[in-house]
């Protein structure tokens, strides 16, 4: 990897952190939102913003495929600096919303912009590495989301901890860091100085157009969905999981401390992303996307019987299992895809996956009973690695059989 290629790799996992941090601000603040804008009973407040983590996560997914497209068409870094600017803009708006329906509106536009990201940057880092040292360059990337998905909740924690800042000055302050980052890229597109994204601009790339496997990824993106519906249900409700702990002292404000675990809870994923970046390698890709799926369906089970301070060690280690998956995944949609529709790749795979994934607190919104709810998400991420199952004993049948002959008009 060239020293060019990873300064940008950089600069993309930042924007990387950033959007995770737009999709953990709600979270962060939604009992706060509930009680300002809501003020009903505790069950009313998570059902209203059950419905709200919805509205942004909904388009978040639904409409990566269309951004995925558009960087195909027009370049990533140029959809990198749409998704900061709507993002920064929506942040605004939402920070002057003082009622539910302004503020839904607001979500939902967040997440359009917010869905732009993910087909653009990983695109965009695939296209720059080669399949040997993609596995480390995603799992930096994921190192960078996951210290974004942990910086939501410690900011959070900081802030209202201070007493310096509601939640309407919290979504204000968002905007500086994606300010920053979108200056940034738009020096980097300057440097550049050209419209088109080939990897020789950057760093040497396999050009890997073999043909597109698309009963494979089919497979993939199929578990990648169920993994997504927990994904979004765990996230959206963390900071309400761990309140419900009971172990909060009574010197520290409740809006502090339970995003103070929160933050601690999610730097775990870290380190998981670390540890999956080292081992992504091909040939054990699709074993690994296994093992993972299904190392954390009993961490779940264990989020649900557990009290106390059990609580949050139950949820530290199924954020460091699960969080493993994501380099891991995304180098297989890399492996299934050819390069000149890597974006629209990523882009179907993440509106299945986070489209899927926005039903995720609607549906968990409805019920508070721990045990039921993450029984059941156990179950749905047991699914997941039955179908990632399937990927891994048809890939190894088809290697054993040999390769497909290329198409015909490939």
């Amino acid at each position: 990897m060239t020293r060019t290629a990873f300064r940008l790799i950089l600069l993309v996992s930042c924007a990387h952190a950033l959007v995770h941090v737009f999709e953990l601000a709600l979270p962060s603040v939604e009992q706060m939102i509930g009680e300002d804008l809501v003020g009903k009973t505790a069950a009313e407040n998570k059902a209203a913003t059950g419905r709200l983590g919805m509205a942004w996560r909904l388009p978040f997914g639904l409409l990566a495929m269309v951004a995925g497209w558009m960087a195909d068409r027009y370049g990533s870094r140029r959809l990198l600096i749409v998704y900061l600017g709507g993002c920064i803009i929506t942040a605004i708006t939402a920070a002057n919303s003082y009622s539910m329906p302004p503020l839904f509106i607001s979500m939902l536009v967040m997440g359009c912009f917010a869905s732009i990201y993910h087909p653009a940057g990983l695109s965009l880092i695939s296209r720059v590495t080669t399949p040997e040292s993609r596995g480390r360059a995603l799992g930096w990337h994921g190192i960078f989301g996951s210290i974004g998905i942990t910086a939501a909740p410690m900011g959070a924690a900081v802030l209202f901890g201070t007493g310096w800042l509601g939640w309407r000055g919290y979504y204000m302050a968002l905007c500086v860091p994606a300010v920053v980052i979108a200056l940034l890229i738009l020096v980097s597109i300057r440097r550049i100085g050209s419209t088109r994204e080939p990897g020789s601009q950057v760093g040497p790339v396999a050009e890997e157009d073999g043909p597109f496997q698309r009963g494979l990824y089919i497979l993939l993106i199929a578990s990648g969905a169920l993994s997504g519906f927990v994904y979004g249900a765990f996230l959206h409700f963390l900071q309400r999981y761990l309140d419900g702990a009971g172990i909060r002292p009574e010197s520290v404000s409740a809006e502090s401390f339970r995003n103070l675990l929160a933050a601690v809870t999610l730097s775990f994923a870290v380190g998981g992303q670390w540890l999956a970046g080292r081992l992504a390698r091909p040939g054990r890709l699709e074993w690994l996307q296994v093992a993972i799926l299904s190392a954390s369906a009993p961490c779940l089970v264990l989020m649900g019987l557990a009290t106390g301070w059990f609580c949050l060690a139950a949820a530290c280690s199924f954020a460091f299992i699960h969080f493993m998956t994501q380099p891991v995944y995304n180098s297989l949609i890399a492996q299934l895809v050819p390069s000149r529709h890597r974006s629209t790749g990523y882009g179907f795979s993440n509106m299945i996956c986070f489209g899927i994934g926005g039903l995720g607190p609607l549906i968990v919104g409805q019920s508070t009973d721990n045990l039921l709810i993450y029984c059941g998400l156990a179950a749905v991420v047991g699914l997941s690695a039955l179908l990632a199952a399937a990927l891994w004993w048809t890939t190894r049948r088809m290697s054993t059989d040999g390769p497909p002959p290329p198409p015909e008009n490939e």
